[in-house]
């Protein structure tokens, strides 16, 4: 009897210890969602084998599949809200399978279209991208060489006047040494928001790529993705000479034409996602509350709205 109180006793009290604590840890939870930033990844590649969407002839696709599903558990691992998914070059202009990523899961992505540059139905094909299948915006992505002089035709100016009078974003992938190229299509499109990939790839110590890159700041709607810090650093993890280098795009640019991305998972090679979402959330101590937040999230939807 004596034991059988006792016992009742003890686990009244610890009961009542624990709904005292409830407030506390109610608080303790308001205080971490207020510390924990929203996050919204700028820039990510799905691709996974499945016979109704092949891949291109001849692409190079590594052994292992980067499925929305398996980003979809990255992300809800390490806190990642919403993300931008970049047509991946292993369909080349072929957009079905993000097509049925963006149906599958609405709300979850933004997704960024491909067509090729060098077809004269190229504006037409990125006006039924967007308003069929809810493509929000297009990459290009014309290399250093002579391959890439398409971006000199007179094919693109049609292009990007679709893609202003559209209301997407044009995203670029580009060296620096093309930064100039697209100067007079910026110049003739004021309006159009347009999306430099990877810091233009500018390697840390390169002062007059670094150059070309900052000139863009003069032009109000270009935005910079500050990803790839790991392929432009020449030091390891966490690459604190891309973070430098990272500082003095914010100095120029500021932090509100600027986001972060992992490029998951053409980066897991060197970091993994984990790793390369704590580089933006954890390394940025130079930046203030309102620049780490518009970086972190802010800028990127004002390019892509999520309606967060």
């Amino acid at each position: 009897m004596s034991q059988t109180v006792d016992t009742h006793c003890i686990s009244r009290r610890r009961l009542m210890q624990g709904l005292a604590a409830l407030p506390f840890a109610a608080g303790l939870a308001r205080v971490e969602a207020a510390v924990s930033p929203l996050l919204i990844d700028s820039h990510v590649h799905v691709w996974k084998r499945d016979a109704v969407f092949p891949f291109a002839a001849g692409a190079n696709v590594p052994d292992v599949d980067a499925s929305a599903e398996a980003l979809l558990g990255l992300m809800r691992r390490n806190g990642v809200a919403r993300t931008v998914l970049i047509q991946v070059i292993h369909y080349k202009w072929d957009n079905r399978y993000l097509a049925n990523v963006l149906r599958r899961y609405p709300g979850q992505f933004a997704g960024v279209c491909r067509v090729n540059p060098e077809d004269p139905a190229a504006p037409d094909t990125l006006s039924r991208l967007t308003e069929e299948d809810g493509f929000h915006g297009v990459r290009l992505s014309p290399a250093a060489g002579p391959a890439g002089d398409w971006i000199r035709s007179p094919l693109m100016a049609p292009l990007w006047r679709r893609c202003a009078q559209l209301r997407v974003p044009m995203t670029l992938l580009l060296p620096a040494t093309r930064l100039p190229d697209v100067v007079p299509l910026l110049d003739q499109n004021p309006g159009l928001t347009v999306v430099i990939d990877h810091m233009a790839d500018v390697a840390t110590g390169q002062e007059d790529k670094l150059h070309l890159l900052l000139t863009m700041a003069r032009y109000p709607h270009v935005f910079v993705k500050l990803s790839h810090a790991w392929s432009v650093s020449r030091l390891p993890y966490p690459y604190p000479d891309a973070l430098e280098q990272i500082k003095r795009l914010v100095d120029v640019f500021g932090a509100h034409r600027l986001m972060w991305g992992t490029d998951w998972p053409v980066s897991r090679n060197s970091l993994s996602y984990a790793q390369a979402v704590a580089l933006y959330r954890d390394h940025l101590g130079f930046l203030s509350r309102q620049e780490r937040n518009d970086i972190l999230h802010g800028t990127v939807q004002r390019v892509w709205p999520f309606g967060l």
